[in-house]
């Protein structure tokens, strides 16, 4: 299981974004994310007045992260609780290009909002990428075998 979670991991620190929501809404949008190994969290930057953000105002709620990466081989469904932050510290630690791109005032913009994602299990399916993708099919259709397309497990946190 620890060779699991440590590919988990690895392959998700390669991975830029996946699409986040709530458990109890249909509605995913693409967000970046931001793992944090040690604390088994994800982090998200967003502005306030989104819909994300304005249903967590009322606290804490299950959130889904969906990664699909096949150049990384990893294709995950993220559960966890996700929960507005005002950790200032954590937020010069991520800020970067990518999100000062979003926000006219940079980090100090009044609309910069972090959400923590605490993780509680994901499935994975974990392939050999791209290139082995294709060598597998090219494989099944010399041998008329089925394509192994990786594994597939469950992770708790």
């Amino acid at each position: 299981m620890a060779d699991h979670d440590e590919k988990f991991w690895d392959r998700l620190d390669d991975i830029n974004a996946g699409m986040l929501g709530l458990k109890s809404d249909a509605r995913f949008i693409p967000m970046s994310h931001y793992a944090e190994r040690d604390e088994r969290a994800l982090w998200f930057i967003t502005a306030k007045g989104t819909d994300l953000v304005d249903a967590l105002q009322g606290g804490a709620q299950e959130g889904i992260h969906l990664v699909s990466d096949g150049g990384e081989g990893l294709y995950a469904r993220v559960s966890g609780r996700l929960a507005l932050s005002d950790d200032r510290a954590k937020l010069d630690e991520l800020w970067n290009a990518v999100a000062s791109s979003w926000f006219e005032d940079g980090k100090q913009d009044p609309d910069v909002q972090l959400v923590r994602m605490d993780l509680t299990d994901a499935e994975v399916w974990a392939t050999g990428g791209k290139v082995s993708f294709l060598y597998e099919i090219a494989k099944s259709k010399v041998t008329g075998s089925k394509p192994d397309m990786g594994e597939h497990y469950t992770l708790s946190f």
